[in-house]
């Protein structure tokens, strides 16, 4: 505890950086994910008038709901350009002078937000909806460099996890500010809508008093004085010869090697497992259901007989349990390990899952919806103990200063299309497996189907328990279990879907 406070006391300066960082990166993308729940009536209805007036007849409900779509989904799209471009702006401008541009860009979205309802225009929130996903693409990669360079070696994996600290936080506030006592109103949805400009210019202010990277100025630029000066004003340490002494001899071996490109980084047989190990984790976030359980939580509280008007509050109960976890997860990731949290983690969260298939096929029971609350929120516990924040941080321990940034646009371009393959498919797989054709066309009773997703799913979870447990204990043992437990997590999202309740997933 003493020497947890001497460090709080010595590194008081890279703590505000975390702070400034959190602010405009991760936060933004987690503001703008909740903050879509509560205006969603106002802009279909937005959407109609503009229609309306431009047309002379309504718009259609098909239409409404395409264009309503696309707004939401947009964003993931943004996002994925915005990880693209992360790679090329951070080392050609480096990581301060992005972070900068990337503010720009939050406000002319936020501009835009405010005025599209003078505008009798919704393109304007699209492009908007698009430039927020650009920045928070963008802002989530160069955020995690710009921390993972600045940071001493015995700290860097708590304040890496930050950024998830600080995209729950984002997420819990977007729930906030859109209840109906707030913003969350006819005429103060675009007002909601551009909030996201305040971040924007909190950091662009203030990250102008801090220095570049460390890192960056010496292994990338050369830069030893000013690589030395940095480090002294970030860590308050007079003795830095040991961390300039690592930059050094990482330098040296990159000497004559220009920065590796996402070509090198996909081609190259050093870091195939390097690779392995990064993309696992990243899709198995997106893909473990956790998403899908946070976009659909309104339904499930909807089947327990909450009242709508409370349905904000428990959500805003969901964002705070995962902020509570993912706060402990940081606590712990240096002491317990990356690979225990996140492999346990997914198993877990399977395990829960498959008891949940076991709750569905007894749902007529009165007790069983909020017995389904109660599990949702432990699933939401175990994802914020261990997977929601270690996938983040594997670029920075992974890879070198050379590898590192088209490491990122990687695991940023998986996040962001996963998310939109989510946002885009999920409602129509749901209604697809909602009707159990695929059961229908084998010729299954209908009195049995659920009987029988519920075998296909424990076996399918037996199998992969044993199968994860028989792993030789080799180099690879790490890579493999996260390939096993992702699959036993997909598979327990489909068969949960299966069973046959869209509410849930």
């Amino acid at each position: 505890m003493r020497e947890a406070l001497k460090d709080l006391v010595r590194y008081w300066r890279l703590y505000l950086l975390t702070l400034v960082l959190g602010i405009g990166g991760s936060f933004q993308l987690g503001m703008q994910v909740s903050i879509m729940a509560s205006p969603a009536e106002h802009i279909q209805r937005f959407v109609n008038q503009t229609w309306l007036g431009r047309y002379e007849v309504p718009v259609s409900d098909s239409t409404n709901m395409l264009i309503w779509s696309f707004i939401v989904s947009v964003f993931s799209l943004g996002g994925w350009v915005g990880a693209i471009h992360s790679g090329s702006l951070s080392v050609t401008y480096g990581r301060k002078k992005a972070l900068l541009f990337n503010n720009i860009v939050a406000l002319v979205a936020a501009v835009l937000m405010v005025f599209s309802p003078m505008a009798k225009s919704f393109e304007m929130i699209l492009l908007g909806r698009f430039l927020y996903g650009y920045n928070a693409g963008l802002g989530w990669n160069i955020h995690l460099m710009y921390l993972g360079e600045s940071s001493p070696k015995k700290l860097r994996g708590f304040l890496t996890i930050t950024i998830t600290i600080f995209n729950n936080l984002g997420k819990v506030m977007g729930q906030i500010v859109g209840i109906k006592e707030l913003m969350g109103t006819d005429d103060m949805w675009p007002w909601l809508m551009a909030l996201g400009g305040l971040p924007a210019i909190l950091q662009f202010v203030t990250l102008l008093f801090f220095p570049e990277a460390p890192r960056y100025l010496y292994i990338d630029k050369g830069d030893t004085e000013g690589c030395k000066k940095a480090l002294h004003w970030l860590w308050q340490e007079d003795d830095v010869q040991m961390e300039m002494d690592e930059m050094g001899k990482e330098r040296a071996s990159m000497q004559g090697q220009n920065v590796k490109t996402i070509w090198d980084v996909l081609t190259s047989r050093c870091v195939r497992w390097q690779l392995l190990v990064l993309v696992i984790p990243c899709a198995g976030v997106q893909f473990c259901g956790f998403n899908a359980i946070y976009l659909y939580a309104f339904d499930i509280f909807r089947e327990a007989g909450v009242a709508e008007d409370k349905m904000h509050y428990l959500s805003i109960g969901i964002g705070t349990t995962d902020l509570i976890t993912i706060t402990l997860s940081s606590l712990l990731i240096d002491r317990a390990g990356r690979k225990m949290l996140m492999g346990y983690g997914y198993l877990l969260m399977g395990v829960i899952m498959s008891v949940l298939i076991v709750m569905l096929s007894v749902k007529d029971q009165y007790w069983v919806p909020y017995a389904n609350i109660a599990l949702i929120f432990s699933v939401i516990c175990v994802y914020g103990l261990g997977p929601s924040g270690i996938a983040s941080t594997l670029p920075a321990d992974i890879f070198l200063q050379a590898w590192r940034p088209s490491a990122y646009v990687i695991s940023g371009s998986i996040n962001w299309l996963s998310l939109f393959l989510i946002g885009m498919f999920f409602p129509f797989i749901v209604i697809y497996f909602y009707t159990f054709d695929i059961f229908r066309e084998a010729g299954v009773a209908e009195d049995k189907m659920h009987y029988l997703s519920i075998g296909i799913g424990t076996t399918e979870l037996i199998t992969i328990t044993l199968c994860s447990l028989l792993i030789d204990r080799t180099g690879r043992k790490m890579v493999m279990d996260y390939g096993y437990l992702l699959m036993e997590v997909i598979m327990s999202i489909l068969i949960v879907m299966q069973s046959g309740c869209p509410p849930l997933i």
